[in-house]
């Protein structure tokens, strides 16, 4: 009897044993390589809580992103967040994503503006990479007193506002000066020439509108500082930055200029050697539902895809959002396609040029 006891509980304990290695084994989990403040710790929780899938999170940005999957072929990885701009060089080059599997995602509850513009910058040989998540824009930074009067990026050159503006010398106020000018530089990269004379003409724009330009500002900090103090009242920068200075002073607002604000939008890709691309398409479905949305907008500041998610964002950002985007202002969004080889170099030149004119 003391024999058969024995060999019982050794049964048992081996089949415990078993079964908890098993289960360790054929634990779910997904692997997301993301930016700070798109999976907020809340949002996790409740993932796992209604999924079962543990997710382990990597914080990163594209250059790391790519470097990491580069070194693995795709693999580490079962989601990742590459800007919609760093997708096709890399995947042309690398092979490190999986095309999207479109019907696996519930378009429905995505801006569908948001939703062409990223198939279409992610697009490769028909199939595209790449699904919109968190977007942001350079637009307008202004004060009431000037609102009336800068509306566009050119504006900033007005007598107007003659010592009272910044903006940086980046490629950004190149691509919107040449907007608001009536070209579309997008368009033109495609044709080297004539991408050559929009710069052209949007250099002489700009050193003709030095004198208005109280400083180039280099850091956000900076910029801040002199839009807190009102030594500038108009300045091109980020839509995040925009709304921080609103909830301090009311008097103060992002706009979305007139040619279209200049939109970034981060994605979500599959890589090539994902282990778990069902659970990358649960959590892509279960982040963009307006309300989980709004936790990533109120922990990053800024916004998703999501359509309706401003209903749940924060009030002050959530209002001040309102003020800067309509429907018609986000539907006329200048959405950043990947650039072309060289093109970068051109720019570069231009940007000099101006510094040095006086």
């Amino acid at each position: 009897m003391e024999g058969m006891q024995g060999k019982t509980l050794l049964l048992t304990g081996s089949l415990v044993a078993a079964l908890g290695l098993s289960g360790a084994v054929n634990a779910e989990e997904l692997r997301l390589i993301t930016w700070g403040g798109y999976a907020p710790d809340e949002v996790v929780a409740q993932f796992e809580k209604e999924t079962g899938i543990d997710v382990k999170i990597t914080l990163s940005n594209n250059e790391d992103m790519i470097s990491k999957l580069r070194a693995t072929g795709g693999a580490g990885f079962d989601l990742a967040q590459p800007s919609q701009d760093r997708i096709v060089g890399v995947q042309r080059q690398f092979n490190i994503y999986k095309p999207i599997d479109y019907s696996k995602i519930n378009t429905d509850q995505l801006q569908p503006s948001m939703v062409k513009a990223t198939q279409e910058s992610t697009a490769l040989n028909g199939k595209s990479y790449g699904v919109p998540s968190v977007w942001g824009t350079s637009g307008l930074i202004v004060h009431a007193s000037v609102a009336d009067t800068v509306t566009d990026y050119t504006d900033l050159c007005d007598p107007a506002v003659a010592g009272k503006v910044s903006y940086r010398l980046k490629r950004p106020t190149l691509i919107g000066f040449a907007f608001a000018l009536g070209m579309d530089p997008f368009a033109a990269y495609s044709d080297r020439d004539e991408y050559q004379s929009i710069m052209a003409k949007v250099e002489g724009a700009l050193i003709d509108c030095k004198d208005n330009v109280k400083t180039y500002w280099t850091g956000g900090d900076q910029l801040l500082s002199l839009l807190r103090t009102g030594e500038v009242t108009a300045a091109m920068a980020w839509d995040a930055g925009g709304w921080k200075l609103n909830a301090e002073n009311a008097d103060i607002r992002f706009v979305a200029p007139e040619s279209g604000a200049l939109g970034w939008i981060d994605t979500f890709a599959i890589p090539r050697r994902s282990e778990n691309e069902e659970a990358a398409y649960q959590w892509i479905n279960f982040v963009m539902q307006p309300e989980i949305a709004a936790k990533i907008t109120n922990a990053s500041g800024n916004f998703t895809a999501s359509k309706g998610a401003d209903e749940f964002v924060r009030a002050e950002l959530r209002d001040a959002y309102r003020v800067s985007f309509n429907d018609d202002a986000i539907n006329n969004i200048k959405w950043y396609p990947p650039v072309p080889p060289g093109l970068e170099t051109m720019e570069g030149q231009v940007l000099d040029r101006v510094q040095a004119a006086n």
